[in-house]
């Protein structure tokens, strides 16, 4: 009895590899507070419901937890250089080997979090692409130095502009997407909290956008602005 309760406790305990790391870190832009299930996948949602997000992780998490404050969390992770969690019901212990350093951290109540509480069905595709990691970079960093708060996807052609300013600063790159379709959609550039990289892109005329990351096993739902527009 003794034996198989080491043995559990044992299996409770885990490093964080620096890819979840960074997927929690990226997560906490997206909502302050997380459920994570047992397993080894986690998601989020945003505040406003309109950006859910989704990774499948190295680690298998054994029992649900909340957290209330992701970036408190992470701030105490970084107490440590390598830090050894265990979990318990309602806490989780962070050690280090080698130091005497010790850390408990409690558990948040799961209902004073928000979370997705299904599984995101996509809807038929009318448009998709590959966002290369450059243009991403590109376009958010275009965002940021003209000032303007919208990226709109245009017959193939990505632009970053203020949609209620006619006489906005503008730029804009093609994509080199092959389709018939007349079309505008429209996102808040606020909303694309996604981690760095290269994506495959997928939007339909439901006013709904899947971007799934080449390179790390993360995904995101994004929701277009209601002035987004599809003519075949």
């Amino acid at each position: 009895m003794v034996l198989s309760h080491y043995i559990l406790m044992k299996w409770k305990t885990m490093k964080l590899t620096s890819e979840t790391i960074s997927v929690l870190k990226n997560f906490s832009t997206i909502n302050q507070n997380l459920l994570v299930k047992a397993g080894s996948s986690i998601a989020t949602m945003s505040a406003m419901k309109n950006i859910v997000a989704k990774a499948e992780v190295s680690e298998e998490f054994p029992s649900d937890f909340a957290i209330y404050d992701l970036n408190e969390f992470l701030s105490a992770l970084s107490l440590f250089e390598k830090p050894d969690l265990e979990f318990n019901n309602d806490f989780v212990i962070v050690t280090e080997e080698g130091t005497s350093k010790s850390l408990k951290y409690w558990f948040s109540d799961p209902e004073v979090v928000t979370t997705p509480s299904k599984e995101i069905s996509m809807p038929s595709t009318d448009v998709t692409f590959n966002l290369t990691s450059d243009t991403l970079s590109e376009i958010t960093k275009a965002a940021a130095v003209v000032g303007v708060p919208d990226m709109a996807l245009k017959n193939g052609r990505l632009m970053v502009t203020d949609k209620k300013n006619a006489t906005a600063n503008a730029f804009s790159t093609d994509l080199g997407i092959d389709s018939e379709a007349d079309y505008k959609f429209w996102f808040k550039v606020e909303n694309l909290k996604i981690m760095s990289g290269s994506y495959d892109v997928e939007i339909s005329s439901k006013n709904i956008s899947h971007f799934t990351n080449n390179n790390v096993g993360v995904q995101y739902w994004i929701a277009l602005e209601p002035e987004s527009t599809y003519n075949v």
